[in-house]
């Protein structure tokens, strides 16, 4: 199995662009650039050049790089086929569940409407990995723009249902705020407590709280919890289905 290493590179003011180097062959994706330089730099540093572009959605924030990144170094822009037009520069259109192999890797794209209605994820199924763009966040999801909130709940249970030990690698650094909002309506809940301190540890050491991985989600994301009878209670929704939770979960996260 090819041996994929996963380097975190911060960009803008909250974004995280995803380096990501197969070992056994030197062949390296970008994950949603949104600028340039803190790409080369990093690619330059270890004298690696940049073979693929994967974009989960067209946000600025996610693609913004792709044109001077593919002048720099030709590589190959790969995004969902039905958003193909909003993607700068593709060259591989995906089909919703499409295999795309990189080295011996078989990444899955999945269709996860919500944020926006082309947004998708890619499983990396043998690594275990997920890079989600906007769709989950640790201890949050993504805002609905373009899609509805039943399409927004689907996704995110699209992710939920992955393996507990597939890592989940987000598109932003929005932790601090998801987990004052989990604390507040999962008061009891002791794992919640614990990794809101861990959080806040590390973003005082300026250190991403990002991965996460589908069981911690589980554990502490108010999000993937709405079946959870305490939390409906909170929300006087004490007999409604877990769809309409994360409905009005959502609509409460978005006047936070």
């Amino acid at each position: 199995m090819s041996v994929l290493n996963v380097n975190i590179l911060p960009c803008l003011s909250d974004n995280y662009t995803y380096i990501i180097q197969d070992k056994s062959s030197d062949k390296v994706i970008a994950v949603d650039p949104p600028v340039v330089e803190p790409i080369t730099n990093f690619l330059n540093k270890l004298n690696l050049k940049l073979d693929y572009i994967l974009n989960t959605h067209h946000h600025a924030d996610h693609v913004d790089g792709n044109l001077e990144l593919k002048k720099i170094f030709n590589c190959k822009i790969i995004g969902f086929e039905q958003d193909s037009y909003r993607i700068p520069g593709i060259d591989i259109q995906l089909k919703n569940h499409e295999i795309w192999k990189f080295g011996d890797e078989a990444v899955r794209i999945e269709h996860a409407p919500g944020h926006t209605a082309g947004h998708v994820f890619y499983h990396f199924q043998k690594n275990k990995l997920a890079f989600v763009g906007d769709i989950v966040f640790p201890m949050g999801c993504g805002r609905i723009f373009e899609g509805s909130t039943k399409e927004m709940y689907e996704s995110v249970v699209k992710i939920k249902n992955l393996s507990n030990d597939t890592t989940i690698y987000s598109g932003h650094e929005y932790t601090i705020s998801n987990s004052k909002f989990c604390l507040k309506l999962d008061k009891n809940n002791s794992e919640l407590f614990k990794r809101s301190k861990s959080v806040l540890s590390l973003r005082k050491n300026n250190k991403p709280t990002i991965p996460t991985t589908v069981q911690l989600e589980k554990d502490t994301n108010i999000f993937f919890r709405c079946e959870v009878q305490e939390i409906k209670n909170n929300i006087n929704m004490k007999n409604a289905s877990s769809e309409e939770v994360f409905a009005k979960l959502r609509g409460l996260k978005d006047n936070f």
